[in-house]
């Protein structure tokens, strides 16, 4: 399985210079996990920079994985990984999901560069 950080959909959707990176995992759809905190961090984004019809588009389209909710027990490995590798919230529920799921993470978050299970590209 796989798992696409929210930064990584970005670039994806914006045609970036790492958008090929995440390509391969984003249209698999079979082997895609999307955390609803992925969804929550695109969508603002997108709805920011973008408008209202291109943030619910994007949010359509990372609905094509399995959407992953934010449930107790995710909760409670996400609040330990944070407090034990530092991560903010949002990665250490990215990180959480990946890990209970036994998902890849694809990313170019330099907070995820040293963690195993991980595929990261430096941001360009």
């Amino acid at each position: 399985m796989n798992l696409v950080d929210s930064c990584g959909w970005l670039e994806y959707f914006a045609d970036a210079p790492n958008a090929d990176f995440f390509a391969l995992p984003i249209e698999d759809t079979e082997n895609l996990i999307v955390p609803s905190i992925c969804i929550l961090e695109v969508f603002k984004r997108v709805l920011q920079q973008r408008g209202e019809e291109a943030a619910f588009q994007a949010a359509f389209l990372m609905q094509q994985g399995k959407v992953v909710d934010l449930d107790v027990s995710i909760a409670l490995s996400a609040a330990g990984i944070s407090a034990d590798l530092k991560l903010p919230l949002a990665d250490s529920v990215i990180l959480a999901t990946a890990q209970t799921c036994n998902a890849v993470i694809w990313t170019q978050d330099a907070d995820f560069a040293d963690i195993e299970g991980v595929r990261y590209i430096a941001k360009a």
